[in-house]
Order: C-alpha cells, then structure tokens, then sequence
C-alpha cells in the first residue's frame, strides 16, 4: 500500500515538544505509548546521574522515545516524497516510527549506569564467586528494547486480537521493527523483516554503518537543550537533503556533498557533549558510585533470600521482572531502614551529600608504551616514591583511583565521515564519500583521544588533612604526568 497523502491527512493526536514543537502520533503508536512498558520511560533518567551535576539535566527516556519516532516519520516521509521511486508503504513508515518509539525501552535504572557499569559489575562478582553465570557475555539495552517490545504486542493482542492487521501490520511487519531496533550490522543480507532493496529502512533508527540517525538527532537537540550547551548541529536543514542512492550494491541514505560541514558537526557535537557532559569528571565519579550502590543493593533488596543471589541484575531475565526496575530504586534505597541495605544507603546519601572523591587531575595519554591496565600500577609507583613537601603529610596509594575515559567522533580513532556517502546536485543519483580537498582544512587529524583521571577517595576525615593531602596528591600527579605523558 502507497504512503499516500491521505494517510497524512487523518486526524492525529498531537504531542506538545520542547524540541520538535506539535508532533502527531498515530494511533498504534498512542496505543503502544499508552502501555505500562512504555510509560515506565517516565520514570528514567535520559542522562542517568547527569542531573546531579547539570540541574537542567533531568528529562527522561520518555520524551526522547516520543521525538525519535517524530523524526523518523519525518525522515521516511521526506524520502516517499521525494523518490517515488523507492516504493516505501504504509506498513514501512508505520514499522519505522514504531522502531523508534520502542528503541530504548530496554533501557536500565540511571539508563547507561544499568548496562555500562552494573551489569558487568555484577558479572564479574558471580565470576569470582564462581557462581552460575546467566548474565550474557555482552549484554546490551537493545535486547531487552526487543523483549519489552515483544511484550507490548502481547499485551495489545490479548485486548484486541486484531489490532496490529487493523493497521495493515502482520508479524513479519513485527519482525521487521524487532531488526531496526537493533540496526543492520552484518554485509551479507541475512534479516527477514524487509528485503535488501528496503536496506536504506535499517539506517533509520540506529545505522550501523555511519552512526547517522534519528536517535542522535534527538538526542543532541534535546540534551543541548536540558544540559545548556550550544549545539551546532542542524538537523533539520539535513533532513531536506537527504536521498537514497545505490552504493556498491546496496541503497543507502545519503546526502548532499554541501552537508559535508554540517555533518561533520554532528559528529563534533557528539565528541563536546561526551568531553562536557556525558564524561564530565564528576558525573563519571557520581554514576561509579550510582552503580555500586546498586550493586552493594543487588544481594540484599529482597529479605529471605540466599545472600549469594543478585536480585537487581537478575530482573534482566524476564520483560515482566525488567519492567518494574527504574530511577525509582533510588528512593526505595535512600527510604529504607533495612540493616541489609546499610552499605548502599551510606553510598547515597553520600551522593546527596556531596561527600565525593576528590578531583586531583586529568591528563591526556600520549605515551603510547602505558596500557591502561598499567596506569594503576605506574601511579602506586609514583605515589609511593613521592617525597612531600610537607613533613606533616603523607600520601598512600589505596587512597586513590585511577580511572581512563575513551572520548571519540562516534567511531574510535577512525573519521566517521568516510563512511558517509554524498551525491552532487547535478548526479542526485550517484553517490560517494567526500573527497579530502572538499572538507575544511581545519578538521583534526585525530578522531580519539583518551584521558586519564586521578581522585583522591577519601572525603570523611579532618578537612584541613585533607586539604593538605589534595595540594601534596595534585604535586605527586603533575610529577606522573610530567614523567610519563610528557606534559609541558
């Protein structure tokens, strides 16, 4: 079925945006929101414990959802009018939008803490115990985004049997949004939802072959705007210059080669929000403690249970048991006066607090001979080897914590703008990756970098001490630096 202009025409209910203004939302895509699996969305951070150091950082999952299923229907409607030619229906637009409604459902309390740091942690632990592991090897939110999912179609069938076919869906049509979800990441065509003359659909929502989508389209409007950051990214002027074209065999979404500094903003604008927020040395300090207080949690959150058991992680078994798991653990925590949850209530209220590690220093890492599993060991070395100036003091390397952060352009230390194709204006139809000499020469010549973060972890004892120990721990860490990272 064509996406004619009467499809468009229907009246729709209309969400209210801070971004995108007045966006309508089809009535499967109301009756999906309308779900307890979805609505629990409201009730998770988008930042995780950004808040706590951004006030304005405090928007949730939610309203993301409902800005990456706009986009998307904006982006398939933008192709449907202007290449015909693309045959995209009903069914393709509705599944696209639904993709992006449901692509983070699966996402954890405090959003990246849940799979980034509490997960592996919790793995790790019934490693070393030598516990049972049923945690997966790699587990990610978009598993559980396609669970979730699964769950919400069964939960609409039993209401209404008929309701996905009364919107022209059918389960390939299911099948379809499950593998956009997750995004297209093998060369050989192996998905069953669409054929591969539809493979421009699988870089919609999450495209694996650029990073370029409607979920960073959002995503970087909407936390430039809660975190107060400037963004100078423009996705709608890239919107109006999008097409598809054939590249070695497959059609992708291309765009115009004037877009080339545009889309290379995007990409800038991804590398200034990890290195001014999403990195940000007291966020990264506050959602280490967020994902050990949860893990401290893990063992005993239900009373009368074998203490060798992980409950919180455990809920990832299951949608029903994942679908009760949100920010609000923090509260039930902080709230509690079990003695079993002692550790991790400590843990928040120090959070609440502000009684955090201290920042001693961060440099860049340049020495290429220092693994980062090293760096621990060369700082025990220089800690111990200090001679401090002042005879008072004295400084012990279990006081400390070395951490590393990766910052890059979204693909390691490779420029993700060779992976994107451009056509010309007088070749709408030929696509390829932009030539050198049409990008500005002040592009930088590396794409990654990584920083190494020194914090001085004791904060309860005498302040003038400790005032002391951070001048004495801030001289011992330019000495390092000095030493091993050749810092000027």
């Amino acid at each position: 079925m064509p996406l004619n202009t009467s499809f468009h025409k229907q009246r729709w209910p209309i969400f209210n945006d801070p971004i995108h203004g007045h966006m309508e939302m089809n009535p499967l895509l109301v009756k999906i929101i309308d779900t307890p699996q979805f609505q629990r969305l409201r009730r998770i951070k988008q930042l995780g414990g950004k808040y706590l150091v951004y006030p304005g950082a405090s928007h949730n999952r939610f309203e993301h959802s409902l800005g990456v299923a706009y986009l998307a229907g904006c982006l398939v409607k933008t192709l449907h009018d202007n290449q015909p030619e693309l045959k995209i229906t009903k069914q393709d637009f509705l599944c696209v939008q639904i993709a992006g409604l449901c692509h983070d459902l699966g996402h954890g309390p405090f959003s990246h803490v849940f799979d980034g740091l509490v997960i592996p942690k919790a793995k790790k632990i019934k490693n070393i115990k030598g516990l049972p592991d049923d945690i997966p090897e790699k587990w990610k939110h978009e598993q559980m985004s396609v669970q979730m999912f699964d769950a919400i179609v069964k939960s609409l069938k039993a209401e209404n049997e008929d309701v996905l076919k009364e919107h022209g869906l059918d389960d390939k049509d299911v099948t379809f949004i499950k593998e956009l979800i997750e995004g297209a990441k093998t060369a050989e065509w192996t998905y069953k939802g669409r054929d591969e003359d539809k493979s421009f659909l699988y870089e919609i929502v999450a495209n694996k072959q650029n990073g370029i989508d409607v979920d960073k389209w959002d995503y970087f409007a909407r936390d430039c705007h809660h975190l107060g950051i400037r963004n100078s990214f423009d996705h709608q002027r890239l919107l109006r210059f999008v097409r598809v074209c054939e590249v070695n065999g497959r059609k992708h979404i291309c765009f115009r080669d004037k877009e080339a500094d545009n889309v290379y903003d995007m990409f800038r604008t991804r590398y200034t929000l990890h290195r001014q927020a999403y990195q940000h040395k007291i966020c990264n300090i506050i959602e280490d403690m967020l994902a050990e207080a949860l893990i401290r949690a893990d063992r005993d959150l239900h009373e009368g249970k074998p203490k060798y058991m992980l409950k919180i992680s455990e809920a990832i078994k299951t949608a029903e048991d994942y679908s009760k798991l949100t920010d609000e653990i923090f509260e039930q925590i902080l709230s509690s006066t079990a003695d079993n949850l002692k550790e991790a209530r400590e843990i928040l209220n120090k959070i609440i607090r502000r009684k955090l590690p201290k920042f001693v220093g961060e440099a860049r890492l340049t020495e290429k001979n220092i693994s980062k599993e090293k760096l621990p060991e060369t700082w025990k070395d220089a800690v111990e080897k200090y001679k401090s100036t002042d005879p008072t003091v004295s400084l012990k390397a279990e006081d400390f914590s070395v951490h590393v952060v990766d910052l890059d352009h979204g693909m390691k230390d490779k420029n993700p703008i060779e992976h994107v194709y451009f056509y010309s204006k007088r070749k709408p139809n030929e696509a390829s990756p932009i030539k050198d000499y049409q990008l500005s020469s002040f592009l930088p010549k590396r794409f990654n970098e990584e920083l190494v973060r020194v914090y001085y972890k004791i904060t309860d004892g005498n302040k003038e001490e400790e005032k002391k120990k951070l001048e004495e721990a801030e001289k011992c860490f330019h000495n390092w630096c000095k030493s091993k990272f050749e810092l000027k």
